[in-house]
C-alpha cells in the first residue's frame, strides 16, 4: 500500500457546497412563485428523462431547516444557493413578492447563524416565463429587468451578504437553450443564441452596478463560468486549429468580454455574425470590475477535426482509455490545466472552484450506507488539483462541492446523483453518504491525504 500525504491548505481558504433553485426547490406554484422557462420545458413532452420535473425536487422549500443542520453537521463553511427569479418577481418585472424574499431572508439568517457564509447565485437558468413570452434573452429588455431584480434582491439581502455571484455559466443558458435545444427554452436558433450571449453579459454588468448600489460596502462581486480546457486529440494542423476553435466558442466566448471588455478575435469567422448590435457602452458595462471569477470544472474537451460540424468545424471527442462517469470522462490534470490558464490570461484578482463533482449510480446498503467510493475518489484527486494551483501561486480561495444534495440534474430529471446527501425521492428521505462523511473530514483538517506517487 502507497504512502499517504497530506495536503494543507491556507488557513483562510473556504470550502462548501452548491446547489440551485429549480434543481431543489419544489414548491413551483406555493407563496406566489411565479413559473419559470423550466417549469414549461420540462411539461413540454420528449424533453427531459421519463417527462421529470423540478415540481417537488428535493423539496428544499419546506425543509431547508434540516438541510442547513445536515450543512452544519458537515462544517460547512460556505453555502453556494442561487435565488429563483419567479419567487421574487412572479412575472420578472414589477412589483417583488414578499413570501418569496422573505424565504431567502430566513435562509441567509439561518445560514449565518450556523456559521456559514451564504453565496447567493441571482440567476441560475430559471427566467421567468413571463419575460421569454417577451423575447426572453433575446430581448435587451431582459437585462434591464434583471438589474431591477437583483436591486430589489440587493437591497433586502444586501446588509448581510458579502459575496454575491450575477450568473450561473452563462454559456450553458446561451448554447443549451438558443442553439443546441437541450435546456430551456429548447430553441435551435444561432440568432437566438447569439443575442443571448450579448444580453446576458449585458446583464451581468448591469446586475454589478446595482449591487455595488445598493449592497454594503466592500461586498465582493462575481459572475460563475462553466469552463474547459480544450485539448488537440493529435498534432495535426486540422486537429490544433479545431481545438484552438472550440476553446473559442467554450471558454474566450465568455472570459473575452468580461475580463478585456472585447470579443474574441477569431470569433468573426464563427459566430459574430449571429451576435445583436452592439451599442455604444455595451462593452464597458460588460467589463465591469469585478472581485473574483467563479470556475466550474467537470471534465477537459478533446477536440477533432470535423469539417460537417457546424459553426466550429471541430467536434468534441471522447479519448479511450481513460474512466468515466455516467456523463464525462475524469481527468483532474485538466483542473490545473484550466486555473493556470486563466490566471496566465486573465489574471483574477480571485477565483473560486464554485462546482465540481461527480454523478455516479449511489445505492443505499443494507445498513443504510450509501458507499460512494468513486465520488470520493474524484473529489480526493481534483481537490489535490486545487492545492497543485495554490502551490503555484494562482489565488484560489475556495472549493465547492456540486452538490449538497442530489437533486433534478435539469433534462437528465433524477437519474443523475451528485449529492454528498442521498434523497430518496419518494419520501425525501436525507442521508449523508460516505463522501458526505469524508468531505466534513477535509473541512475538518483543512487537507486531503494522497496517495505518494
Amino acid at each position: 500500500m502507497s504512502d499517504q500525504k497530506f495536503l494543507s491548505f491556507p488557513k483562510d481558504f473556504t470550502w462548501g457546497v452548491a446547489t440551485s433553485s429549480y434543481q431543489i426547490e419544489g414548491a413551483w406554484s406555493e407563496d406566489g412563485r411565479g413559473l419559470s422557462i423550466w417549469d414549461t420545458f420540462s411539461r413540454t413532452p420528449g424533453k427531459t428523462y421519463k417527462g421529470e420535473n423540478g415540481d417537488t425536487a428535493a423539496d428544499h422549500y419546506h425543509r431547508w431547516k434540516d438541510d442547513i443542520e445536515i450543512m452544519k453537521s458537515l462544517g460547512l463553511q460556505a453555502y453556494r444557493f442561487s435565488i429563483a427569479w419567479p419567487r421574487i418577481q412572479p412575472i420578472g418585472k414589477g412589483e417583488p413578492n414578499q413570501a418569496g424574499l422573505d424565504f431567502y431572508d430566513r435562509l441567509v439568517d439561518a445560514l449565518l447563524e450556523a456559521g456559514i457564509e451564504p453565496f447567493p447565485t441571482l440567476y441560475h437558468w430559471d427566467l421567468p416565463q413571463a419575460l421569454q413570452d417577451e423575447g426572453g434573452w433575446e430581448n435587451r429588455e431582459t437585462a434591464s429587468y434583471f438589474a431591477d431584480y437583483v436591486s430589489i434582491v440587493a437591497k433586502k439581502l444586501g446588509d448581510r451578504v458579502s459575496k454575491w455571484i450575477t450568473h450561473n455559466e452563462p454559456w450553458v443558458m446561451a448554447m443549451l437553450g438558443h442553439l443546441f435545444g437541450q435546456h430551456a427554452p429548447g430553441m435551435q436558433d444561432p440568432y437566438a443564441a447569439g443575442k443571448a450571449v450579448h444580453y446576458l453579459l449585458l446583464s451581468h454588468g448591469y446586475a454589478v452596478d446595482a449591487l455595488r448600489e445598493d449592497s454594503q460596502p466592500g461586498a465582493q462581486i462575481g459572475i460563475t463560468l462553466n469552463l474547459s480546457p480544450v485539448y488537440p486529440y493529435s498534432g495535426s494542423n486540422e486537429d490544433l486549429l479545431a481545438a484552438e476553435r472550440l476553446d473559442t466558442m467554450l471558454n474566450k466566448i465568455f472570459l473575452d468580454p468580461l475580463i478585456c471588455g472585447l470579443y474574441p478575435e477569431n470569433m468573426s469567422s464563427m459566430f459574430a455574425a449571429f451576435l445583436p448590435e452592439i451599442l455604444p457602452g455595451d462593452m464597458e458595462i460588460i467589463a465591469r470590475p469585478i472581485d473574483f471569477l467563479g470556475v466550474n470544472y467537470y471534465n477537459r474537451t478533446v477536440a477533432q477535426y470535423n469539417p460537417d460540424f457546424p459553426v466550429v468545424q471541430a467536434e468534441p471527442v471522447n479519448p479511450e482509455g481513460n474512466e468515466y462517469s455516467q456523463m464525462w470522462e475524469i481527468y483532474p490534470e485538466g483542473l490545473f490545466d484550466l486555473l493556470e490558464r486563466i490566471h496566465k490570461d486573465y489574471h483574477p484578482e480571485t477565483i473560486y472552484v464554485t462546482e465540481n463533482g461527480i454523478c455516479v449510480p449511489d445505492g443505499v446498503d443494507f445498513d443504510n450506507r450509501v458507499r460512494d467510493y468513486r465520488r470520493i475518489d474524484y473529489l480526493q484527486s481534483h481537490i489535490a488539483q486545487v492545492h497543485r494551483t495554490i502551490q503555484a501561486g494562482i489565488p484560489i480561495k475556495g472549493y465547492m462541492v456540486w452538490s449538497l444534495l442530489d437533486n433534478f440534474e435539469w433534462a437528465y430529471g433524477y437519474q443523475m446523483r451528485f449529492g454528498l446527501v442521498y434523497v430518496d425521492f419518494d419520501n425525501q428521505k436525507r442521508i449523508i453518504k460516505d463522501s458526505g462523511t469524508w468531505y466534513g473530514k477535509v473541512i475538518e483538517n483543512n487537507g486531503v491525504s494522497v496517495a505518494e506517487k
